[in-house]
């Protein structure tokens, strides 16, 4: 029996134990989730593919300017690329080109396709947003459920210390003889479940502070505990002042999902009409500068004697034999690189003209998907805001029903609490079994417990209804 008390007052003075570790407020908290939760990395990155998206779209209205150069050997008879002749030679040679051209007219297709580049970063930037909010609102979450559960920790704390004192009473008076020992027993068991409630307790605490470090994407092993602010404490607006239609308006104007579904109908009307001017005819403008170099030898040759030939001609009744001069090849000699590329330079500039006529449907496809896109979206948007009204009138009437929750649950904790008190009087005075005074004691206890969760369950629905009006979420 000695060992049992002992025992018990250790787990009460273990969960006393203070921890030396900075404690986190719930604005700490969120800004580290938003720093570091992987689904904010994955959203801002999505954000940074469309900001690429964008550079690449408008950088599709300045000219395109290419290099392209080929170097080879020729074996065998080929064209010579010089003098365009064919000839048994094996040669090096190497060709350069700069071409250049640009869109001059396509119908604002480019422009479209900007603007609607444009929107859809915007809409992702509102995508991370939400991501963001969705985070914030999951870790106020989180941190209320452990302030839920530390008061309960509190409460069965407490609940086990006043057990444990009445069980130090009665044995008093049990040794004294005033009290049979079946009243110490039962309080001895009393006080072992009381001792098994507080250990849950801080076991579900301990628990829900992994959950947060998993949330956060903090390691388990690193040392995390929360500031825990009174939670009669804790500012709330009036509940005048968030009535549905007007928290729904500002919702509207201020909630990032319903800016991503504006941004996002913009960018596809913009895409129709890029998508329908690519239907029609494009006009560019283009130009190239080209040279080449072929390092070919060229045989030199000089005039030797004159020889006579078969070929008579008769002049004034003379036959005469027909003498030509004969060639020498004296050398050989090669073009310089410098020459050859001057003298093969080359330039052209001209007007292109493209017009789709028959392309498999390609173009009126696309335009087709664009606008069943575009209405997509609508049933989207229109879709979301109505599930958010819908939403916003649930929480408001969560609210007002958990507000006189809360209130009930306030009556009850009174009425058992001197329920109680009658009790502990009667008890005594002998006149009240201790299997009654534990059940009163067990009744007062889950009043307590119901009223905290009334009192959290109260707060939470009012701060969902300040989150949704774009106040954020703030406990202190």
């Amino acid at each position: 029996m000695t060992r049992r008390i002992i025992i018990i007052a250790l787990i009460i003075a273990i969960s006393h134990t203070p921890f030396a570790q900075e404690k986190w407020d719930l604005k700490r908290c969120v800004d580290y989730a938003l720093a570091n939760n992987i689904s904010v990395k994955q959203a801002d990155l999505q954000s940074r593919f469309s900001e690429l998206a964008l550079l690449q779209n408008r950088s599709t209205r300045w000219p395109t300017l290419n290099f392209s150069g080929s170097s080879g050997f020729r074996f065998g008879r080929s064209e010579n690329p010089t003098t365009g002749v064919l000839e048994d030679n094996n040669f090096f040679n190497t060709g350069m080109q700069l071409q250049s051209q640009v869109t001059l007219f396509n119908w604002f297709s480019l422009k479209h396709a900007i603007e609607s580049s444009k929107y859809t970063l915007q809409a992702d930037q509102q995508q991370t947003k939400k991501v963001q909010d969705d985070i914030a609102l999951n870790v106020a979450v989180a941190y209320l459920q452990i302030l839920l559960n530390r008061e309960q920790v509190n409460i069965w704390r407490v609940q086990v210390q006043q057990t444990s004192e009445q069980l130090n009473n009665t044995r008093k008076r049990v040794e004294a003889g005033t009290l049979p020992e079946l009243n110490a027993a039962e309080l001895e068991a009393q006080l072992a479940r009381d001792s098994s409630s507080l250990v849950t307790a801080e076991g579900a605490v301990q628990q829900l502070l992994l959950q947060m470090k998993a949330l956060l994407n903090l390691d388990a092993a690193t040392p995390f505990d929360i500031v825990v602010p009174p939670v009669g404490l804790i500012p709330i607006e009036p509940l005048a002042e968030l009535q549905p239609e007007a928290v729904y308006a500002s919702a509207l104007a201020n909630l990032p999902q319903q800016k991503v579904n504006e941004l996002r109908l913009k960018a596809a009307g913009r895409n129709i009409a890029s998508t329908k001017a690519n239907m029609y005819p494009t006009i560019s403008a283009f130009g190239s500068l080209s040279t080449n170099y072929v390092n070919i030898t060229i045989p030199q040759y000089a005039v030797g004697p004159y020889e006579l030939t078969p070929n008579i001609v008769n002049v004034g009744g003379t036959d005469y034999f027909v003498s030509s001069p004969s060639f020498v090849q004296v050398g050989e000699r090669t073009i310089p690189l410098g020459t050859q590329f001057r003298n093969n330079f080359g330039q052209s500039i001209g007007i292109g003209l493209s017009i789709p006529i028959f392309n498999g449907r390609m173009a009126r496809s696309a335009w087709d998907r664009s606008k069943l896109q575009y209405r997509q979206l609508e049933l989207t948007k229109e879709q979301d805001d109505r599930t958010l009204k819908q939403d916003i009138y649930t929480a408001y009437n969560d609210a007002v029903t958990a507000m006189q929750k809360f209130n009930a649950m306030q009556k009850t904790v009174q009425t058992s609490q001197r329920a109680l008190d009658f009790a502990e009087k009667r008890y005594e005075l002998a006149l009240l079994s201790t299997f009654e005074l534990i059940t009163t004691q067990n009744n007062l206890q889950i009043a307590k417990i119901d009223m905290l969760a009334a009192q959290f369950d109260y707060v939470f629905k009012m701060k969902l209804l300040e989150f949704y009006k774009g106040q954020g979420l703030k406990l202190e």
